[in-house]
């Protein structure tokens, strides 16, 4: 690290460091794709999206600075801050339908076009990449991992990392966060919400290991933390508590 940069805290894909007021974070051949959506939304009119600035000499992305407080990886967010959290993806949502790259795109986890009923996701819209201002989001960080997929994948993750599922618990309390999670969004049913968590999850897990097999030294990080055994093992887990959860929605 040079001299003017401070290491930030959090992200497992690693290499983020800050410089005056912009963040400086490892790119690669997806950059070019997660920059021309992030001018889009933020030419939309979208709150919460960073301002990209191109390369550095190092051939690092530049990223303006979102003020406010990074979400801890593991920290459980209060309902106000989750709700907010998912009324923003909703709005992301709304905007990116209008987004569709001509053609095959470069995304992190491959190239390929937008199919039918799919828009570009962010795809790791957790709360750890959430910059808060009190109980509001005031911006959503990390993109490199965005590409295509439905907008119900975007929502099972923060189901899964935020509400959360990947962790035991009491059925009533993730029914409860699950239908915060529907409210806030709209236009969804919990129990929908739920089953998806798992199809979301154990296709994140291929992608990792898919990109572990190509070499992506971000996603190869991952393995030191046990990726995508662990991720497997808790989804597991999940399928197993799933009928309760089912029955206290239904009560």
């Amino acid at each position: 690290m040079s001299e003017g940069e401070t290491s930030l805290p959090g992200g497992r894909v690693g290499g983020a460091v800050r410089v005056g007021d912009t963040v400086r974070r490892p790119a690669g051949p997806w950059t070019p794709a997660v920059h021309a959506l992030l001018g889009h939304l933020r030419a939309a009119g979208l709150d919460g999206v960073p301002e990209a600035r191109g390369l550095d000499e190092q051939g690092r992305e530049i990223l303006a600075v979102i003020d406010g407080r990074a979400v801890a990886r593991d920290e459980v967010v209060s309902d106000a801050l989750l709700a907010d959290g998912v009324r923003w993806l909703r709005r992301y949502h709304d905007v990116v339908a209008g987004y569709r790259p001509v053609g095959e795109v470069t995304w992190r986890h491959g190239r390929r076009a937008l199919g039918p009923g799919e828009v570009v996701c962010h795809n790791d819209p957790a709360a750890y990449n959430w910059i808060a201002d009190g109980d509001r989001v005031a911006g959503v960080v990390d993109w490199d991992m965005c590409g295509p997929g439905v907008p119900l994948d975007d929502l099972a993750f923060v189901a899964w990392m935020s509400a959360p599922l990947r962790v035991p618990g009491p059925a009533e309390v993730a029914a409860a966060r699950l239908r915060l999670m529907a409210q806030a969004y709209g236009d969804v049913d919990p129990v929908r919400l739920l089953g998806h968590v798992t199809t979301r999850m154990s296709a994140a897990t291929d992608r990792i290991e898919a990109g572990q097999r190509r070499g992506d030294p971000g996603l190869l990080n991952l393995a030191a933390a046990g990726e995508p055994g662990r991720t497997r093992a808790a989804v597991a887990e999940l399928a197993a508590r799933a009928p309760a959860i089912v029955t206290a929605l239904g009560s």
